[in-house]
């Protein structure tokens, strides 16, 4: 009765110091006392399984013997051992005299080191076997029933111990990865997403980049305008980075890509049943960006239903979701922004004029990279340092006839199409001088002179349509002639319309076996 006692005590202590372990060095330190005080040992060990390598590996080895052979960080194999044969069978297995009893491989390691009896039990952590316990002494003979049923105990409790600090070391280890990760993430957003990037020291470039610093850390509503890929969303970020507002969401919304029947929908909300999908209560943009910014891109391309929601909001800061009966206030900044002329678009009825003067209260003009040619050597070349080390390229340059040939072109789609430039350049580079020549942009000149204001327009059209005619005036999809120009799919339409370029009316017949023939 005293011995079963014992080993209850003993239980009850290895169970709370298993508890208490976070890593799986400790893990074993700390029960081989508790067993020895129960369970006379020589050598005590655990191996675990290795599925990659099928084997078992000594993790962890406490000895009293003056000669040891198999020590810890040893491997063995799972064919023909005892620990193998436990960890198949989910049973434990005893060998009471060594010296007359050697079944399996390691048994003749145990006897080298003068061990009479060796006991072999798994570690079951529920149908799961993670490898063995091996409970080793000098002295020969069977074990006690009720020292077997106690190690029995001991190696569940070890098992599912051994389970739940795996866990939370890889429950560490991708805590700490993570971190790492969004350490990562909040610098390349910092390098991404400020001024850092627009880079550039042109006098209008300067100019708006000032007068962002100033409104930043206002609440004041902006109004961005500029072409296509002049930087208008890496600007709006800057601001929202610039206000109080910079730890709440920076919530985008493109109004031109938004389909026309679910524009208030996405904006405001709506309630479960307010139409037929609507299944459950969802909340807007607005609400989405509540305490933050909200930026609208292409604010332009917005239906006149929606506007006058709109300006309902920013007057009274309340949304109505589609199918509600109560206003739901929000606290959100505005930053608009455009490619399209809005006054043009008030005088087409298009655009309504309270809601213009609304978004104007602080307005931004991005400049082309026309406007600013003497940015485009060194953006050219930030985009080619940030596109080498992303590809893992050696050091690479821009030769001196291409640096020439940028600053000729009339870069219809501004700093996103010279990006996407250098990105192809880079990725075809063949040596460490990358060339850039008329595969990838088209020569402003057949003499390779200044190109005259006068002619922009003209050679925007040219080149425009010289990028059609290589995609077989596809537009959309990643071969399409957006994807090659830097420009969204309607922005190209409108610039098309624009300089009156329009497919040939003999085109579709002479190539509509082409793959890239349909728009």
């Amino acid at each position: 009765m005293r011995h079963a006692d014992l080993n209850y005590r003993a239980l009850l202590e290895v169970t709370n110091v298993l508890n208490s372990q976070r890593d799986t060095d400790s893990l074993w330190r700390a029960i081989a006392e508790q067993i020895k005080q129960v369970v006379p040992w020589d050598r005590a060990g655990i191996t675990l399984y290795r599925p990659d390598t099928d084997s078992f590996r000594f993790y962890a080895v406490e000895t009293s013997l003056p000669a040891l052979v198999l020590q810890r960080d040893a491997v063995i194999p799972r064919a023909g051992t005892a620990v193998g044969w436990v960890y198949e069978h989910h049973r434990f297995h005893v060998r009471s005299d060594l010296r007359r009893e050697r079944t399996f491989i390691e048994d003749d390691f145990y006897l080298k080191e003068r061990l009479g009896r060796m006991i072999n039990l798994p570690l079951l952590a529920g149908e799961r076997c993670l490898g063995t316990l091996n409970i080793g002494s000098v002295q020969s003979g069977e074990p006690d029933p009720d020292d077997m049923e106690f190690l029995r105990q001991v190696a569940t409790q070890i098992a599912y111990a051994i389970a739940h600090v795996q866990a939370y070391e890889e429950i560490d280890v991708l805590r700490r990865r993570l971190a790492q990760e969004n350490e990562y993430l909040v610098e390349e957003i910092k390098l991404t997403h400020n001024f850092g990037t627009m880079v550039g020291e042109s006098p209008a470039l300067r100019k708006t980049l000032t007068q962002a610093e100033a409104v930043g850390p206002t609440t004041a509503t902006v109004l961005i305008t500029g072409e296509t890929g002049t930087g208008k969303e890496l600007l709006a970020r800057a601001i929202h980075e610039l206000s109080p507002r910079r730890n709440k969401p920076f919530i985008r919304v493109n109004c031109a890509a938004i389909p026309m029947g679910l524009v208030e929908s996405e904006l405001f909300g709506h309630e479960r049943g307010a139409f037929t999908g609507a299944d459950q209560r969802r909340p807007g943009r607005f609400e989405l960006a509540d305490g933050g910014t909200l930026f609208l891109d292409e604010i332009g391309e917005m239906p006149l239903e929606a506007q006058v929601k709109l300006l309902r909001v920013l007057e009274d800061g309340e949304v109505d979701r589609v199918g509600g009966t109560r206003s739901v206030p929000v606290n959100v900044r505005i930053v608009a922004a455009t490619n399209a002329d809005l006054l043009s678009a008030i005088g087409e009825g298009r655009f309504r004029s309270d809601l213009y003067y609304r978004l104007r209260v602080f307005p931004l003009a991005l400049p082309s990279l026309r406007e600013r040619p003497e940015d485009i050597p060194r953006l050219a070349r930030h985009f080619l340092e940030q596109y080498r080390v992303k590809l893992k390229r050696p050091p690479l340059e821009l030769s001196d006839n291409t640096i020439e040939r940028l600053l000729r072109y009339s870069w219809p789609g501004n700093v996103r199409e010279l990006q996407n430039l250098i990105e192809r350049g880079v990725i075809l580079a063949g040596s460490a001088v990358i060339e850039i020549d008329d595969q990838f942009l088209a020569s402003s000149t057949s003499m390779g002179q200044a190109v005259p204001a006068l002619n922009l327009q003209e050679l925007e059209r040219e080149h425009i349509t010289r990028v059609l005619e290589k995609t077989h005036w596809r537009i959309y999809g990643p071969y399409g002639a957006a994807t090659q120009l830097g420009l969204n799919p309607s922005t190209l339409r409108s610039r098309m319309k624009k300089l009156e370029i329009s497919r040939p009316a003999d085109f579709s017949a002479q190539h509509s076996s082409h793959p890239f023939s349909h728009r």
